[in-house]
Order: structure tokens, then C-alpha cells, then sequence
């Protein structure tokens, strides 16, 4: 057995230097992205898969506070019999359980916790092909998508919630002297002492499209600041958080902490655990990722606690001109493709002026962009396979039943089609559709389309675009944005348009960077400038206001 202040020792470089990185928001990484054999090793990748598969038609071997009975409710988008059931939660139970780890997990300080913290994502990194199968399974993301997304690029995240929490905890000292001068007598000498101490219980609400990557950081962010976190994974992606939150309750159990510091809430599909969680009284944190209308019930009921949402919106791509016209029609195809637009960062509306962009190319009217953006993602999604190591599957029926009505009821200038992958039959894989609007089709283009669903709109000129634009997103929310455009005057106003309508904005990416992708350590993700998420994911405001710092003082010097 160890203890969380060797756990910190042994991890002090690699969260220093995560502190700094954090700080500095250059590129770095703590986990290699790329599932190879000379990264991790000749066996990882067999030995991933065979742990993968033995978890298979059977119970999920972890322990959870006042269990009653089983549940199983994953069902693979690829058409992989699953079969894996989990111990029933009791909500009543688990908080319960929740509190009393509390006293042994505050005393064991910030740099303890953090060190505990960077321990367990070192474990969730060796099992990264075991995790990268299980996400694959319950989501529908291709194999080296989920090994990325939801592997190693979730564990940056959950490291940079660690580092912006330990710093936080690092700008208080924990022990200070304090000396007043007296005339004519010694000075008043006080000695303080601050203590990080967590608002209470956090849950944390997963979703069934990035269940680690969305997870990770409200998990680690309210961990070091000293919370215990039921972690309620949504019903159609449990594996991935219960083989997180089994790693975490081995460590702290390893570490002499009780293990009920993290617990796992599995439900049957309308047994209604999150609302039940999120609106008791000793819940004082919520995360969730989801729906923009569960979403926006958390925030109106939760009142007992913070809340931290991150739902869809209408992200928007401005076109008005470009240098790299091919560039640009590469890019965007890949980025309305990628998981087949399952992201809450893909762009949904695409606002072109009537008369038409400007290119290195010539002049393009709306037709023939829409015509050449069809093309573009013919020509990156005629290879089946290719195809569907981009897409993925579609991850439930609700997604399928948006892509159908859009398809019905909106002319197509890409229409979605199936596709076959040969490894696994049963999968539902999609292309995306791209439809023609005008900006007077508001009632269409302001409701989310969550999937492979996009829509062209027409309209009167790019700042009318931008106008549209500001309104939509300030109104309805949007997690990104994109301009393209050779005209400064454009850029400057795209700027302060999106600082109007509060969100994250890219300009002219027409390379290997695409406005649905955000790096750990360096993009802000999310913000809580607009209705679509209420915290930018591991900016310090996201840490912040999941502690409080109380101070002790008495006479004398410290000993």
C-alpha cells in the first residue's frame, strides 16, 4: 500500500510539467495518440482486445454502495453482441457513501489528490486498447478514432483539469506567517492556515457519443479540488466509465483512501438517477454532457448546486472568400464526415452569400459550391472502407430518424447514403447529407440537427451572413465557428461577431486542423458566453467553482 503524498512524489515531474503546459497553451501531450506497436508495445494491442472481449456476456466486476439487482443497456453501433450488466445504483445510496469518504479524501490535500489523480490516468493509459474498444462498442467511433478521442486525448483532458486544479490549490499557501508591527511593543504574530475544501458531492453525467473525452474533465477537476464524484454514465455507454471508474476505486483503495471517493450510477433507460442525483441536497456539483433540454432542466432545477452543461448548438461556417479553394472544400468535407457529424462541434449551418464567393479557382455561386463541397466528400468517402474508418456508426436511432426527416423534407446537394463495411455487417453507417436552405428557412436552420445532417443557406451578402450568424448562435448556442475569407476587413468583423455571439472562432483552416477537433492544454472547449454550454472545460472558472478555501489562525510563529 502507498499513500497519496508518494503518489505525488512519484508524479511531481509529469504534473509539473502539465502546470506548465497548461499555462503556456503550446502543443503537448502526456499520452501518444498513435495505437502503435513501437509506442506501446508489441503485445498491447492483443492484450487490449483479449481484455475487451472478456468482459463480454457477463457482470462488470466492481463494487457499488447499496446495489439492487442488474442492468444491461449497451447495444453496439457496430452490431457486436455486448452483453455486460452492472450493479443497479441507489442514489440514496451512493451519496451516502459519497459523504462519508469525504473527511480521509479532503485531509489528503491538493498535491495528495493530484497525485492520486495523475496514478490513475497512468492506469487508464495502459489500458487504452482495452478502453479504445469498449468506446468503439457503445459509440459507433471508428477503432482509432475511440483510441484517440476517447483514449489518450481524453486523458490529456482529465491531466489538464488535474494541473488547473493544482494550481488553483497552489496560489493560496498552505502555511503563512503573519506579523504586525506594534509602537513601543513586539509585533502581533499570527500563524494561518488555508485548507481546499470541496462544495460536496459531484456528479458527473455522461453522454453515449464521448463518454471519457466529456467525462474526464469535471471527474479529475472535482477530484483534486476534494469532491467525491458519482460518475452516471449514460444507459448506451456505460463500459468505457466503468472501467474509469474501476481503475479509480483500485488506486484510492491502493492509496489507504475508500475507494467510495468514485461510484458508479448504472440505471435502466427512464429511471431518472441523474435528475434524482443532480437535484438532492447534498449534490453540490453537477457536469453534464448531453441534450441542450436536459441540459437546460439541470440548470433551472439543480438550484442546490453548480452546474456545468455542455449541450449542441448551431455551429456556423461564414464563406466569403478564399486563397485555398480546394484546401477549403477538403477540410470542411472531413469535418461534416468525421464520426458522421456525431460531434457537438461539427458545423450544421454553412451561410454563403446569393452572389457567391470568391476563390483562387474563379467565382462560385451557391450551386457550384454546393456541387464542389458533393464532390469533395465523394471523393474522400468512395472507398467503403476508408469511408467508414471516417464516419463510424451511427450511434442510435435518433440520429437516424433526424438524417431521414431531413432527407424527406429538404432538397439534397449531397444526398446520405449507406455504407458497407465488410469487418462488421451489422453496422448503420451513414453519409453525411448537405441540404439547400435560404436564410428565410429560419424555423429549419435554427433547430439542431444533431448527426450527418448540414444545411447550405443562402444569404443577401456576408454581412448579412455574419448577422445571421450573431443572432443564431447568441440565441440558440454553438460550440464553434469558422470563417473563410481573404479580406482583413471580414476577419476583424468575424471577430467581433463572434465575441458578440460568445463563442470559439477559427479562421481559413484549410489544412490539417479541422474546427470540430480542440487540443488538451491549448484550445478552450466549451464556453459560458452562450446557451450551449455554461464553463469553458478546463479553463480556470471550470475549477474555481468547485472548491472554497477556509483559513484556521492562532498566535505564535509556525512550528
Amino acid at each position: 500500500m502507498t499513500n497519496p503524498a508518494e503518489l505525488y512524489r512519484t508524479h511531481r515531474e509529469l504534473l509539473d510539467r502539465a502546470v506548465q503546459a497548461a499555462a503556456e497553451r503550446d502543443f503537448w501531450s502526456a499520452f501518444p495518440e498513435s495505437p502503435s506497436k513501437s509506442v506501446y508495445g508489441e503485445q498491447a494491442a492483443p492484450a487490449g482486445e483479449r481484455a475487451f472481449t472478456a468482459l463480454l456476456g457477463k457482470p462488470f466486476p466492481i463494487e457499488v454502495p447499496g446495489a439492487s439487482g442488474s442492468v444491461t443497456t449497451e447495444r453496439s453501433p457496430w452490431g457486436l453482441e455486448l452483453g455486460v450488466s452492472y450493479p443497479r445504483a441507489d442514489p440514496l445510496a451512493l451519496i451516502a457513501a459519497a459523504r462519508a469518504a469525504v473527511p480521509g479524501w479532503r485531509a489528503a490535500g491538493p498535491e495528495g489528490r493530484a497525485g492520486v489523480a495523475a496514478e490513475i490516468l497512468r492506469r487508464i493509459n495502459a489500458a487504452t486498447f482495452t478502453m479504445a474498444h469498449a468506446v468503439q462498442h457503445t459509440t459507433g467511433q471508428a477503432f482509432v478514432m475511440a483510441f484517440q478521442a476517447g483514449g489518450t486525448h481524453a486523458q490529456d483532458r482529465g491531466l489538464e483539469a488535474v494541473a488547473v486544479a493544482l494550481a488553483a490549490a497552489r496560489r493560496t499557501p498552505a502555511v503563512s506567517a503573519w506579523a504586525k508591527p506594534q509602537r513601543g511593543a513586539d509585533p502581533l504574530s499570527l500563524t494561518k492556515t488555508a485548507t481546499m475544501v470541496g462544495r460536496g458531492v459531484a456528479v458527473v453525467i455522461g453522454c453515449t457519443t464521448f463518454p471519457t473525452w466529456n467525462s474526464y474533465p469535471g471527474l479529475f477537476a472535482s477530484l483534486v479540488t476534494g469532491n467525491p464524484v458519482i460518475v452516471k454514465p449514460h444507459p448506451g455507454a456505460v463500459l468505457p466509465l466503468a472501467l474509469t471508474v474501476k481503475i479509480c476505486r483500485e488506486v484510492l483503495a491502493e492509496a489507504g483512501q475508500n475507494p467510495d471517493v468514485v461510484t458508479l450510477a448504472a440505471e435502466e433507460p427512464g429511471d431518472g438517477i441523474a435528475a434524482a442525483l443532480a437535484t438532492h441536497p447534498d449534490v453540490r456539483i453537477v457536469d453534464f454532457t448531453g441534450s441542450s433540454e436536459f441540459g437546460d432542466w439541470l440548470e433551472a432545477n439543480a438550484r442546490q448546486a453548480v452546474v456545468y452543461t455542455e449541450k449542441a448548438g448551431l455551429n456556423t461556417v461564414i464563406l466569403d472568400s478564399t486563397a485555398d479553394y480546394r484546401g477549403l472544400l477538403r477540410n470542411l468535407a472531413f469535418s461534416l464526415s468525421l464520426y458522421s457529424g456525431q460531434m457537438c462541434t461539427t458545423p450544421q449551418n454553412l451561410l454563403i452569400p446569393r452572389d457567391g464567393i470568391t476563390t483562387d479557382a474563379g467565382r462560385r455561386t451557391p450551386d457550384e459550391f454546393g456541387a464542389d463541397l458533393a464532390a469533395a466528400l465523394d471523393k474522400l468517402l468512395g472507398d467503403p472502407a476508408r469511408a467508414a474508418g471516417t464516419l463510424g456508426a451511427i450511434v442510435n436511432d435518433g440520429v437516424l430518424s433526424r438524417l431521414g426527416e431531413a432527407s424527406a423534407t429538404h432538397p439534397a446537394l449531397h444526398p446520405s447514403a449507406a455504407v458497407d463495411d465488410q469487418q462488421f455487417p451489422g453496422a448503420t453507417i451513414r453519409t453525411p447529407l448537405v441540404a439547400r436552405l435560404d436564410a428565410a428557412d429560419e424555423k429549419v436552420y435554427t433547430r439542431e440537427w444533431f448527426g450527418p445532417v448540414s444545411f447550405l443557406v443562402t444569404t443577401g451578402s456576408t454581412e448579412h451572413s455574419l448577422q445571421i450568424f450573431t443572432e443564431t448562435v447568441r440565441t440558440h448556442g454553438a460550440l464553434t465557428a469558422l470563417v473563410h475569407t481573404t479580406s482583413p476587413q471580414v476577419i476583424e468583423a468575424a471577430r467581433e461577431a463572434a465575441l458578440d455571439a460568445g463563442v470559439h472562432l477559427s479562421e481559413n483552416l484549410t489544412g490539417g486542423v479541422f474546427v470540430n477537433q480542440t487540443a488538451a492544454f491549448s484550445d478552450l472547449h466549451g464556453t459560458g458566453a452562450n446557451p450551449a454550454a455554461t464553463a469553458a472545460l478546463t479553463d480556470e472558472a471550470f475549477v474555481t467553482g468547485r472548491f472554497f478555501t477556509l483559513q484556521s489562525r492562532r498566535h505564535g510563529d509556525p512550528a
